[in-house]
C-alpha cells in the first residue's frame, strides 16, 4: 500500500470536440511528465486513457478516464473526457470534480458547436480554462484564424463583470509542413506580445504601474500576473503545438503552477468529510468501482462513511488512485484527491459520502435528457429474465442511458444521447452481462380524435332469468382543441338517468377511449356530452351503464369523422454552414417544416418541426452528412393530424395485426 500525502494537487479536465486530438495530448502530457516511458497512441490501441475494448475498436474516447502523475512537486489528476456528444454525461462528471480545464481546439477546423458547449460547461462550473491549439502540422491548419475564433467565443463571459482576454503564451514557428516548434510569445517579436503584456499588467496595481513606467516584467512578475488572471478567470492562456508529434506539450505543462490548487476549493477548509461519487463503473468480476472526489476531510480504508443522499452507511474497503485502467492502492485520500472505492453497496453516481455526525450533501450532477430511443427484444427466455437487472447496472454506470417498459406499445425502450451511444451500450450488455438483444423500431404513440359532431345511442339490454341488465344513454361526441384531452359533460335533466349511474357512464367512456376505432390508439381531444337516456327500476346497474356508454362510443365515433394524430417534435440542429443545405433537405424529406435558421458563430442553427415517426436513425444520418460536426436537441411539441395516405397505411397495418 502506497503512502499518499500530496502537498499540492491539481485536478484538470481535458475537453474538446471529436477529432481535436485531446486524448493524444493527454498521452503526450503523461510522457513529458515522466509518468510513462513511451508515447501512447489512440490509433494503435496503446493509449493509457482509451483502454476499454470498445474504445480501442472505435479509436475514440467513450468513457471518462483518469491518470495521476507528479510534476515539480505537484500531483496532477488528469481527467480525459469523451469528445463525442453521445457521451456528454462523462464530460459533465469530469467538469464537476475538476478545478480547471484544458480545452483543445483543432487548428484546421477551429471552433465547433461542441466547443461552445464545453465552454458553457466550464463557465457554468466557474473553473479557469487553458486552451491548447492542436494539430498545427496539418496542411490546412490556420493559427491566426483559429485564435480570432477563440477570442470571439471565449472572450465573452456572463459570470464576469468584464470580458476575458485570451492570451497566446506560445506561437507556432511555421505552419503545416513547415511547423516543427513553438516559440515563447515573450522571446520574439510578434503581433501578440503587446496584448499579452498589457493583459498581465491589468492583474494588479504593481504590475500596472510597472507597465505604465515601461519597466520590463521579470519572470516572477509574469508568473504572478498569470496566477492572478487565471484564478480570477480574467485571463485564458493559450498554448499551441501538435500533440501527435509531441510539439508544444512541454511548454503547456508550464501552466500547472498558474492553475488553482484543489486545496483552494471553497469546501476544502472544512474539517468534515465530504466526497462526491462522480462516476460508477460496473465490472462483473470485481463489482462496482466508484470514482470519488474528496472535497474536504480524509478518507481511509476500514472506516465507515455516511451516504447522505440515500441516508445509509457504507464501509470503505480499499482506497485507490488511478492511472488509466490501473488502480494503485493508497493509505488514504486527502482533501482535494480524486480516487476510487470498490464494493460500495448502494452508492451511485451523484451521491455524497460524508460524516454521520456532521453530514453535508453536495449538489447532485445534472445530466441531459436522452434524445434517441430504440426498442429492444431479448434473444432468448434466459436473456429476457436477466435484461432488466443488466439494464439497471448500465444505467448506474451511465445516467444518460435510460430504459422503461412502454405499457402502451408493449415494448422495452432504451434511450440515450445518440445512436452510437445506444449501439455501444447494448454491446456492453452482451460483453459485461452476457445478455443478447435485438433492436426494432419503437412504435409511435399515435392518437385518435374526431373532426365533427355526432350523436349516438348506446343501449344494453339483457335478460337471463331473474334480474336482467339495462342501461340506455345518448351521447354527443364533438372535437376539442388540440391537447385538451377528454372532457365528460353531464347534461341529464329531469332524472332521465339517475345520478348514481352517471359516474358509470363516464367510466365506460374512459375505458373505451383507450382503444380507438381506427387503429386501436387512445382517443383524445374529445368532449362527450351525456344528454339523454333511460333506465329500469330493477334491471339498471352500474355495469349496464358502463357497457352502454362503451357501445355509444363504438357506434358514435365512426360517425364523427375520426382521424389519426401523430406526435410532432421540435428539433434544433446546429451544423457547419457548408452542410446546411443537405441537412435542411434531409429534414424536409422527413416531412419536417423548417421554422427558422440563424447564424451561430460560423455555424447555422436550424429549427424545425418533424413528426416523431420520421426521426428514426436521424442521429446517424446527421453525423454522416456533417462529418460528425452536427448536433441536435429534441423535445415534444404537439400532436398533429397524420396525412391521409399515411393514415391509410397505419390502419391497414393495424388490421393485419388484429387478424
Amino acid at each position: 500500500m502506497k503512502a499518499y500525502e500530496p502537498k499540492d494537487i491539481r485536478n484538470v479536465v481535458l475537453m474538446s470536440p471529436l477529432g481535436a486530438g485531446k486524448t493524444t495530448l493527454a498521452e503526450a502530457i503523461l510522457f513529458n511528465s515522466g509518468a510513462t516511458s513511451r508515447l501512447g497512441r489512440v490509433v494503435d490501441g496503446t493509449s493509457i486513457f482509451d483502454y476499454a475494448p470498445d474504445e480501442i475498436e472505435q479509436k475514440m474516447s467513450i468513457n471518462l478516464s483518469i491518470a495521476c502523475f507528479e510534476l515539480s512537486g505537484i500531483l496532477v489528476n488528469l481527467i480525459d473526457t469523451p469528445g463525442c456528444s453521445d457521451f456528454f454525461g462523462d464530460v459533465i462528471s469530469g467538469v464537476t470534480v475538476a478545478d480547471s480545464a484544458i480545452i483543445v481546439v483543432n487548428a484546421s477546423t477551429g471552433i465547433q458547436p461542441w466547443t461552445d458547449m464545453i465552454k458553457f460547461l466550464a463557465d457554468e462550473h466557474r473553473i479557469p480554462v487553458i486552451i491548447f491549439v492542436n494539430q498545427l502540422s496539418k496542411e490546412n491548419a490556420n493559427f491566426t484564424q483559429t485564435f480570432k475564433e477563440i477570442q470571439n467565443l471565449f472572450g465573452k463571459n456572463a459570470h464576469l463583470s468584464s470580458a476575458r482576454q485570451v492570451i497566446p503564451l506560445t506561437i507556432p514557428d511555421g505552419i503545416g509542413a513547415q511547423f516543427n516548434k513553438v516559440l515563447s510569445v515573450f522571446e520574439v517579436d510578434n503581433p501578440y506580445k503587446a496584448l499579452v503584456l498589457e493583459s498581465i499588467a491589468e492583474m494588479d496595481d504593481q504590475l500596472t504601474e510597472k507597465y505604465l513606467s515601461d519597466e520590463p516584467f521579470t519572470p516572477d512578475d509574469i508568473a504572478r500576473g498569470l496566477k492572478v488572471g487565471v484564478n480570477s478567470r480574467k485571463l485564458i492562456p493559450l498554448y499551441c503545438g501538435d500533440a501527435y508529434n509531441n510539439i508544444g506539450v512541454k511548454e503547456l505543462l508550464t501552466c500547472l503552477p498558474f492553475l488553482p490548487s484543489s486545496l483552494e476549493n471553497k469546501l476544502s477548509a472544512s474539517p468534515n468529510l465530504s466526497c462526491l461519487a462522480f462516476k460508477t463503473t460496473v465490472d462483473p468480476k470485481i463489482g462496482e468501482l466508484t470514482n470519488i472526489r474528496v472535497f474536504s476531510g480524509t478518507l481511509s480504508p476500514g472506516t465507515y462513511v455516511f451516504n447522505s443522499t440515500k441516508n445509509i452507511e457504507e464501509k470503505v474497503n480499499q482506497v485507490y488512485v488511478l492511472k488509466g485502467k490501473d488502480r494503485i492502492e493508497v493509505s488514504s485520500l486527502v482533501t482535494g484527491s480524486i480516487g476510487a472505492l470498490v464494493k460500495l453497496k448502494s452508492t451511485q453516481t451523484g451521491d455524497t459520502l460524508t460524516d454521520k455526525t456532521n453530514p453535508v450533501t453536495l449538489p447532485p450532477l445534472k445530466f441531459p435528457e436522452p434524445q434517441v430511443k430504440v426498442a429492444i427484444v431479448p434473444k432468448s427466455k434466459k436473456d429476457e429474465e436477466k435484461v432488466s437487472t443488466a439494464l439497471s447496472k448500465l444505467h448506474e454506470e451511465d445516467p444518460t442511458f435510460a430504459f422503461f417498459y412502454d405499457t402502451e406499445t408493449k415494448q422495452m425502450i432504451v434511450s440515450g444521447l445518440g445512436e452510437l451511444h445506444l449501439d455501444i451500450t447494448l454491446k456492453r450488455l452482451k460483453q459485461k452481462f452476457g445478455v443478447e438483444v435485438g433492436t426494432e423500431r419503437p412504435r409511435i404513440h399515435y392518437r385518435e380524435t374526431v373532426t365533427r359532431v355526432s350523436e349516438c345511442q348506446g343501449k344494453y339490454k339483457r335478460q337471463t332469468g331473474g334480474h336482467g341488465q339495462y342501461g340506455d344513454c345518448w351521447i354527443r361526441f364533438e372535437p376539442l382543441e388540440r391537447s385538451k384531452g377528454f372532457e365528460f359533460v353531464d347534461a341529464i335533466v329531469g332524472g332521465r338517468i339517475p345520478k348514481r349511474f352517471i359516474p358509470s357512464v363516464e367510466k365506460g367512456l374512459l375505458d373505451a377511449i383507450n382503444k380507438g376505432v381506427l387503429a386501436g390508439y387512445p382517443t383524445t381531444d374529445l368532449r362527450a356530452t351525456l344528454y339523454d337516456g333511460s333506465y329500469h327500476e330493477v334491471d339498471s346497474s352500474d355495469i349496464a351503464f358502463k357497457i352502454a356508454a362503451s357501445m355509444a362510443f363504438r357506434n358514435g365515433i365512426p360517425k364523427a369523422s375520426p382521424t389519426l394524430l401523430e406526435p410532432i417534435m421540435r428539433i434544433e440542429v446546429t451544423v457547419p454552414q457548408e452542410f446546411m443545405g443537405d441537412v435542411m433537405g434531409e429534414l424536409s424529406s422527413r416531412r419536417g417544416k423548417i421554422e427558422s435558421t440563424e447564424p451561430f458563430g460560423k455555424y447555422q442553427k436550424i429549427c424545425a418541426l418533424v413528426p416523431d415517426a420520421e426521426l428514426y436513425k436521424f442521429s446517424s444520418t446527421l453525423r454522416s452528412q456533417t462529418q460528425g460536426m452536427g448536433s441536435f436537441l429534441l423535445k415534444f411539441s404537439h400532436y398533429e393530424e397524420v396525412p391521409k395516405e399515411i393514415q391509410k397505411r397505419i390502419i391497414e397495418e393495424h388490421k393485419k395485426e388484429e387478424k
